[in-house]
């Protein structure tokens, strides 16, 4: 046996070991910033999960489930989605979209809504296929994308200033009409619309869906439609479903996450809705992928779901309340930031405001000729100097755009009052520290 071990036959392999679809996706934002924060950071307003708990209804149905009789809880159960929760994902929707769902066809359960993209990119793109991606846009598109063999073609939201020294404002990035209709072709398979938007945290106006839609129905393109921070929006905006307008439920697959609706991420519970002729495929992919969900998590999805049925727009819905609170804290941040001199973008919904960073060039110069974009640099001093942890915009770029959206952070202000005020600290020390050097 040692004999053979130790032959000259038994050589390396010498044959590619990484599939093609793999080449240039192995880096990851994530898993590189997530070290640096368990590393260094005091406060962390990078990741996009809350430090809050989620609520007691939902924490209680969960329990319930776990402890309860119903021991088939603790085993598999449909694999397309467990009976109570797509059943009330069906009601909930089909009010929200003024249509009758079947829950049997027209929602899909999934681990999270990562793995929704995931059956979408499987299910739809072809090797050749181009799908458009709005910039900046959730990094896994690309990746996804290209792992499925399809090209990524992007067009960014153009920044429109305000002139009249007032903040800006997630709405003032726009797309340009011209620009967006010149990303389609014959080749376009499907556009991916992320509103509320992660990064920005931009909610697209009933206008601008109108224009993609248009688009959508004339090229004949699908529209993966992820809308996982539905519910958090404010300052009284709107989130407009772009399958409740003309032409587009039959070619839209719309993705939500029980982990942004709940302030849960940890629970991975996601879902999609969508006109049977396309969640078909996406029954493929996920029966030979992952197959199944937890079911006790899903269980007590449904159990929430069921609540905020009955509270549909009164004071008590946990979906009336969070965004409430989740506003007041935005503020917070924004007037924090300002103060030091960083200048926010206030955005219209999701977790995220972005925050201009040209102020602290003196901080953390620039270095000539560099590959990494500043805004890396600047994030990963900030983290091993300041104990602040927050994200690159660029890392939300593509590798053409990258550099010329480099002077901007991202920040998560879904934490609780004390995180937030241990980040003020950070920053108001910095202050000090500036002016009196």
């Amino acid at each position: 046996q040692t004999r053979f071990l130790s032959s000259p036959f038994q050589a390396k392999m010498s044959r590619p070991l990484q599939a093609r679809r793999l080449e240039g996706i192995d880096k990851n934002i994530w898993v590189e910033f997530v070290k640096l924060a368990a590393t260094y950071s005091k406060v962390n307003l990078g990741q996009g999960f809350p430090d809050f708990p989620a609520p007691d209804f939902l924490r209680e149905a969960f329990t319930r489930a776990l402890g309860g009789e119903n021991h088939m809880l603790h085993q598999y159960t449909r694999a397309f989605g467990h009976p109570p929760l797509v059943k009330v994902l069906a009601q909930f929707f089909g009010k929200l979209l003024g249509r009758d769902l079947d829950p049997m066809t027209n929602v899909m359960v999934t681990v999270g809504a990562y793995q929704a993209l995931f059956c979408c990119f499987q299910a739809f793109v072809d090797e050749g296929d181009e799908v458009i991606i709005i910039e900046p846009f959730f990094d896994c598109y690309e990746a996804m994308v290209k792992m499925a063999g399809g090209t990524p073609v992007f067009i960014p939201l153009r920044l429109k200033a305000p002139k009249d020294g007032k903040l800006m404002s997630s709405a003032d990035w726009q797309l340009d009409p011209a620009e967006l209709a010149s990303k389609f072709s014959e080749r376009t398979k499907a556009i991916v619309l992320n509103s509320p938007n992660n990064p920005l945290g931009k909610v697209f106006s009933r206008g601008e869906l109108e224009l993609i839609a248009d688009l959508c129905v004339k090229h004949d393109v699908l529209c993966i439609s992820d809308e996982v921070y539905e519910w958090l929006v404010y300052d009284g905006k709107e989130h407009i479903r772009i399958a409740s307008l003309q032409g587009m439920w039959d070619r839209t697959v719309i993705i939500g996450s029980a982990g942004k609706t709940f302030s849960a991420t940890g629970w991975k519970v996601g879902w999609t809705v969508g006109p049977d002729r396309l969640l078909q495929h996406l029954r493929t992919v996920h029966q030979n992928s992952v197959y199944h969900c937890a079911t006790i998590a899903q269980e007590a999805v449904a159990q929430g779901f069921q609540r905020e049925l009955m509270l549909y727009g009164k004071p008590d819905s946990y979906f009336v309340q969070l965004p409430r609170e989740l506003q007041q804290k935005r503020d917070w941040l924004v007037q924090s930031l300002e103060s030091v001199g960083m200048k926010p973008i206030v955005p219209e919904g999701t977790y995220f405001l972005v925050a201009d960073i040209s102020e602290f060039k003196s901080d953390v110069p620039d270095v000539p000729n560099s590959d990494e974009p500043y805004d890396y640099r600047f994030a990963k001093w900030m983290v091993k100097n300041k104990g602040l942890a927050a994200i690159p915009l660029s890392a939300f770029y593509s590798e053409a755009h990258k550099n010329s959206y480099s002077h901007f952070i991202r920040f998560c202000f879904a934490k609780e009052d004390a995180t937030l005020k241990a980040a003020n600290d950070i920053l108001q020390k910095w202050k000090k520290e500036k002016t009196s050097s």
